[in-house]
């Protein structure tokens, strides 16, 4: 096969006002170019009235030529769409404090390939995961927070983002709550995970305040960061089923397979760009 006729893989998201020919319209654009769309999903909200799509394709075309006309259609139909290499792994910064749970299992899955992620840096507001970070390559910046340095703190930490050219921030049980600010600053690219025990079991402990209540089913939740604290859209969700034979040290167990279960789903979902912004709600392309 000669250079002209190599196929590269993209995928494209979208949302826009549902109205006819969006499909129709797309897919004219990846046939005009010898396209061929090896993956395809699209929902309707009835409720908002908004379509959504996924769309992996391989064709001959290049990425500035295909964006050009995407860039009509986004215009003719109020389109808030991306494009990008179908498989490019995203350039992630994972924030900890002091449990290793969720950021050591983000990194063998990342070394595993299969997560499609490229961790570039881990901030701690602890050195206490910091030799781990260092046994799998990646460096480590302590960035200490307290209530008189936070916001220097926040600074620090979205100029890392902007040096690495971070595109996701994940919360792998980083303790510490982000000011309104940042979390306008990360607005749909920053993934936390939390316990669903909130707001029942709220502050600290939660699994010893299940225990005394003898709860039957633990869970996590993985949700994008808003000001409204652990109330952002939901990206996954999990559960396990317990009883009364669960001490407060195996519900904390169970809860943190729990959480890291949920938190890698979220985040090789929003990495594949299957995740899509409905409101305060998420339109998940699995």
């Amino acid at each position: 096969m000669s250079d002209a006729l190599e196929m590269n893989r993209y995928v494209l998201s979208l949302s826009c006002p549902d109205r006819p020919g969006i499909v129709h319209a797309v897919s004219g654009v990846l046939a005009s170019h010898g396209g061929n769309i090896t993956e395809s999903q699209q929902f309707g909200d009835a409720d908002t009235g908004l379509f959504f799509m996924r769309v992996e394709f391989e064709v001959p075309a290049v990425q500035d030529d295909l964006r050009a006309e995407f860039a009509v259609l986004g215009e003719r139909f109020e389109m808030t769409w991306r494009l990008d290499v179908a498989g490019r792994r995203m350039r992630t910064i994972v924030m900890v404090s002091k449990a290793s749970h969720c950021v050591n299992d983000l990194l063998v899955r990342e070394r595993a390939g299969t997560l499609p992620v490229d961790i570039v840096a881990v901030v701690g507001n602890h050195p206490t995961l910091q030799s781990l970070a260092e046994f799998y390559g990646k460096p480590f910046h302590h960035i200490p927070v307290t209530a008189d340095t936070k916001p220097e703190a926040e600074a620090a930490v979205l100029s890392l983002v902007d040096e690495l050219d971070a595109e996701l921030v994940v919360l792998a049980r980083y303790m510490q709550i982000l000011s309104p600010e940042m979390c306008a600053a990360l607005k749909g690219r920053a993934i936390n995970i939390h316990h669903s025990f909130l707001p029942s079991f709220k502050g600290a402990r939660p699994y010893f305040q299940a225990h005394d209540r003898g709860v039957k089913l633990i869970g996590a939740t993985a949700h994008y960061v808003t000001a409204d604290l652990d109330e952002g859209p939901i990206i996954e969700q999990d559960i396990e089923r317990v009883d009364h034979s669960y001490t407060p040290e195996s519900l904390t167990a169970t809860g943190a397979d729990v959480e890291r279960r949920a938190l890698a789903r979220a985040v090789r979902w929003h990495a594949e760009h299957r995740v899509l912004l409905d409101g305060h709600r998420t339109i998940v392309f699995k």
